[in-house]
């Protein structure tokens, strides 16, 4: 492997990494060997399970000899990611972190995983999480626990505890979790990154080992909110093999990102500020985050919710 310092040392973005590309200043070879030094450098956060290390670099030679040919670059060509351990990925390996599925080979890939693949994405290994995506530290898995890269005495979040941690200590450039009632949204919090639960039906369920239904959704950990964006107009969309997947058209979600934003209406539950179970510190930041909305010219107001008590029974049922 290379032994210089590469430019992906001090990844940004995408399109960061898309122009150190086009200019030569460095190659997607020279990224899955960055990613893997820095997987076993850190091979004690425990967040991949899996690496497909010869796999990846043999696609992304292919995607370098392909590139100096014509120069065009798809959405997410060279990108390196990982995947949470409940999702599909054509003859390879899935266990949802349970002993139950040992020796389980996927024979199709997930949707969300198919169009990652057709956008020239390079998919490293899979991540670490809560066996069958059930649990908020990541510490019930059949691998073990996963470290929180910040500070490995404290949990990462859960379920999607691993793929958080793959973004969050440079493992590779995004990474997919899935979440039912906050397996994506608490890990990114936890880990000091984004990630984003789409709405119910934007992503295809197909290729991704269900836990809640009704509820489950894939989700994105990236380093800022245009990485994330370029992900979602990837892979979201209408799909023949899952039967509650939104038809509506999907906006190039990077674009729509450099418009200005237009003043708008913000509710939040006030009860949640005043609640006894929330620590003061984090009442106090998130009341000053409220309060400055309003310097934007967005309207803030708090929304009476009177059946707070009943959100976790309501879930767990």
């Amino acid at each position: 492997m290379a032994s210089k310092k590469s430019p992906l040392s001090s990844f940004q973005s995408i399109q960061q990494y898309h122009n150190a590309l086009l200019n030569g200043s460095t190659s997607c070879v020279e990224s899955v060997e960055f990613f893997l030094r820095q997987i076993e450098e850190k091979k004690q956060l425990n967040a991949f399970v899996q690496l497909f290390a010869a796999e990846a670099l043999e696609k992304a030679k292919a995607l370098d000899n392909a590139r100096s040919k014509n120069g065009a670059l798809k959405k997410l060509h060279g990108v390196v990611v990982g995947i949470k351990d409940v999702l599909c990925y054509k003859d390879h390996k899935v266990s949802a972190a349970s002993h139950i599925l040992d020796g389980f080979t996927a024979t199709y890939n997930a949707t969300a995983i198919q169009r990652l693949l057709d956008e020239d994405a390079i998919i490293i290994g899979v991540c670490n999480c809560d066996e069958f995506a059930m649990g908020s530290s990541n510490e019930n898995s059949r691998y073990g626990p996963t470290l929180n890269a910040a500070d490995n005495t404290r949990v990462p979040g859960g379920s999607s505890g691993g793929s958080a941690v793959a973004v969050q200590a440079g493992l590779c450039m995004i990474s997919l979790g899935s979440d039912t009632g906050g397996s994506v949204r608490q890990p990114a919090d936890f880990c000091g990154i984004v990630g984003l639960k789409p709405g119910y039906g934007k992503i295809s369920r197909y290729g991704l080992i269900a836990y809640g239904s009704s509820f489950d959704q894939i989700g994105i950990f990236a380093n800022n909110i245009p990485d994330l964006a370029i992900a979602l107009e990837v892979m979201a969309g209408a799909d023949e093999y899952d039967s509650t997947v939104s038809f509506t058209p999907i906006p190039s979600y990077a674009t729509e990102l450099k418009k200005p934003l237009a003043p708008l209406r913000i509710g939040y539950f006030g009860e949640t500020l005043n609640h006894p179970g929330l620590d003061q510190e984090m009442s106090k930041t998130i009341s000053t985050f409220i309060s400055g909305l309003s310097k934007y010219g967005h309207e803030v107001k708090p929304v009476d919710f009177g059946l707070l008590e009943y959100i976790v029974p309501a879930y767990y049922v």
